[in-house]
């Protein structure tokens, strides 16, 4: 056998190999986690995931849309969304006295919306960057939680509420419609011009504009929809729990950990679904057993920004992406500066 052939079989060999799915740590994680609480908790084994099916729906339609966001590069991320949940609980509520469940929860979309144009507004228009963009929004609308607070009156329809909390085969309702959409998020990156469009301005906004993408459009139609999918989750929740003004604040940090924790790479460019809902149940079990287990809430936020910290740096280790910075620094550092002098040897050249 020639070298050809060894080097032909063992490329055969190799595309062979499976891959590793970007999501498959977090869902180790998740096998890991239930298994601990199945020891340390009497009863049957289903009940954990299924109490995390009742959950995590909520947490993975807001990472959905901050999966979006993120996906268009460094620097992207909302921070609006907490307010933007508790906000829209509000409106959901009100407008349901009036017009039905379904127009609260269709208002309570459009509400985060609402919120998202003062994002986009400010990013696109008088180029503040996403964070503090998304932060200017958030106090805004914090401010709009309050007045509505104020004014608000009962609590969710009982039809909406029996609807959030229904079950088919012991699955809650709410999680096999959010399964739906997150497919159809699946399917927007990788099979319209919109998702492919996200997917390359998060590689290289530069390349894609000059490949004819209009990243503009693109990035505030990611931050619409993230700022939508928030509101639809208030709405939600508002039937779920109650409105409150402090509804969402768990829901910013961690839709960015279940993000980062799902295997959507925190530089852009990689989004990944599937790994929504394995870095929720991950997230939700967790919390699960540290409360089982007597941790405050303060000292599980410690744990979840670890881990958020660990996964981003085995990403980057993984990937690459930190040893090429390393090196672009290194070889920035060791370049020589032009000189305007000229030596002699180089004066000899030049006049030969």
């Amino acid at each position: 056998m020639t070298a050809v052939d060894t080097a032909t079989l063992e490329t055969a060999s190799s595309s062979r190999r499976p891959i590793w799915p970007a999501w498959g740590w977090s869902l180790v994680g998740v096998i890991a986690v239930w298994a601990v609480i199945i020891a340390v908790r009497p009863g049957s084994p289903l009940d954990p995931v299924t109490q995390s099916l009742s959950l995590a729906p909520f947490l993975v339609l807001v990472a959905l849309g901050q999966m979006l966001v993120i996906t268009l590069g460094p620097g992207n991320i909302d921070v609006s969304v907490g307010t933007v949940i508790s906000m829209s609980s509000y409106v959901s509520v009100a407008v349901a006295a009036s017009f039905g469940p379904v127009v609260g929860l269709l208002a309570a979309a459009a509400a985060g919306v609402a919120a998202g144009l003062i994002s986009v507004a400010a990013i696109l228009l008088l180029r503040v960057p996403p964070i503090i963009a998304t932060l200017a929004t958030s106090l805004v609308v914090t401010s709009a939680t309050l007045l509505l607070a104020d004014a608000a009156r009962g609590g969710a329809d009982p039809a909406l509420r029996g609807f959030v909390n229904a079950k088919i085969l012991g699955i809650p309702v709410i999680a096999v419609l959010v399964a739906v959409v997150t497919v159809a998020v699946w399917f927007l990156l990788r099979h319209t011009r919109l998702g492919l469009s996200i997917i390359a301005v998060g590689q290289s906004a530069r390349a894609a504009e000059r490949a004819g993408i209009k990243v503009a459009g693109v990035t505030a139609i990611a931050y619409l929809l993230s700022a939508g999918f928030a509101g639809l989750v208030g709405g939600l929740l508002a039937a779920f729990i109650s409105p409150s003004t402090v509804l969402g604040t768990s829901y910013m940090l961690d839709s960015i950990a279940v993000v980062v924790i799902g295997g959507t790479l925190i530089s852009g460019g990689r989004p990944v679904p599937v790994g929504a809902w394995t870095g929720s149940m991950f997230f939700v079990l967790l919390s699960g057993l540290l409360n089982l287990v007597g941790w405050s809430v303060g000292a599980q936020n410690v744990l979840k920004g670890v881990l958020v910290v660990l996964v981003v740096v085995v990403a980057s280790a993984a990937t690459g992406t930190g040893r090429s910075s390393l090196r672009r620094l290194r070889a920035s550092l060791r370049s020589p500066r032009p000189s305007s002098h000229t030596t002699p040897s180089q004066k000899e050249t030049s006049n030969g």
